[in-house]
């Protein structure tokens, strides 16, 4: 990094409160993972039918006990994926916060969005059990954290500072393509599940949490940070450039996740896995090239960030 750029984040008084909370949700997604990959239980389960007449195998031991064995199957998939690549990447990135790095508060959003939907899902989703509090936690110290690096990142006008090879049009054809991909995908399945005659497959659960969550929250944003990337909005470049680091986790550790529920149940499940090991390799493409057209800070955004340092101070005078 720049002597320049160094200088600008040495005068963010943000920044090593915010370091310390995405070392905390690491270090808190990294004890959650563990458990459920290492405290799963033995496999052992019983057949029983939902309130909704569906008959399916739901697991008896373990944290995850209650829920139907494919879905801890997919869920031990997700949480192998968190403990070896999503929690070491948000450890790496709060160390560089701390050390003042711009791109890495940007990873650091983008991995705070992921741990955000992951437990949200989980907490939601997950039949009750022993994680609960842990994954409350989690996705509300997640929504701290991206409130806080909004703020830093809006402070110190990162947004002015990508180069005009930010590539925009990249970025908006991958992401509402895969939007587009998903909204079909889920409007198929709801379909299906609001006229079957029998019994929709929920396996276990009452409603489609993760549908809902998918078409609710993350198709919008996509659509909306896509559009504003387009035109170049600074506001739209942070986004797109830390929404991008949210893209190609949540399309590894859905890959993850379906080769996991595969070795599990025995059901092939080789087009998701394409379809999302695909999208999670273009996202890392396309995720390098906005990070890397962020140039450094100029003299003028020095003085323009210590002329507003006081506001970001708690109770500053």
């Amino acid at each position: 990094m720049s002597a320049a750029a160094s200088s600008l984040e040495h005068h963010s008084p943000w920044r090593p409160g915010l370091a310390a909370l995405a070392g905390a949700i690491a270090v808190l997604a990294g004890v959650a993972a563990a458990l459920g990959v290492f405290a799963r239980g033995d496999g052992s389960f019983v057949t029983v039918t939902s309130v909704r007449g569906e008959v399916y195998e739901m697991a008896t031991t373990g944290v995850y006990a209650n829920n139907a064995l494919q879905v801890v199957a997919e869920g031990v998939g997700w949480d192998v994926f968190t403990l070896v690549v999503a929690v070491p990447a948000l450890l790496l990135a709060a160390i560089g916060v701390w050390r003042g790095s711009s791109r890495a508060a940007l990873i650091a959003t983008g991995l705070l969005g992921y741990t955000l939907y992951l437990y949200l899902e989980y907490a939601m989703a997950w039949a009750f059990g022993p994680l609960f509090p842990l994954f409350v936690t989690l996705f509300a110290a997640s929504v701290a954290g991206l409130i806080g690096f909004g703020v830093l990142l809006a402070a110190e006008g990162i947004g002015h500072r990508f180069a005009e090879r930010f590539p925009r049009r990249s970025w908006a054809a991958l992401s509402i393509g895969m939007s587009a991909l998903l909204t079909v995908m889920w409007a198929g399945r709801i379909a299906v599940g609001l006229g079957a005659n029998a019994a929709p497959q929920l396996h276990g659960e009452t409603t489609m949490t993760v549908q809902a969550l998918d078409l609710g929250l993350m198709v919008p944003l996509s659509f909306i940070i896509a559009i504003a990337a387009l035109r170049r909005h600074p506001a739209g470049l942070v986004a797109a450039a830390a929404f991008g680091v949210t893209f190609v986790t949540m399309s590894g550790a859905i890959a993850a996740m379906m080769i996991s529920s595969w070795i599990v149940t025995d059901v092939p499940a080789v087009e998701p896995i394409v379809i999302f090991s695909v999208a999670c390799l273009l996202g890392i493409v396309v995720s390098v090239r906005m990070l890397r057209s962020l140039v450094p800070a100029t003299a003028r955004d020095r003085a323009r960030i210590q002329s507003m340092e006081p506001s970001l101070r708690p109770y500053a005078g």
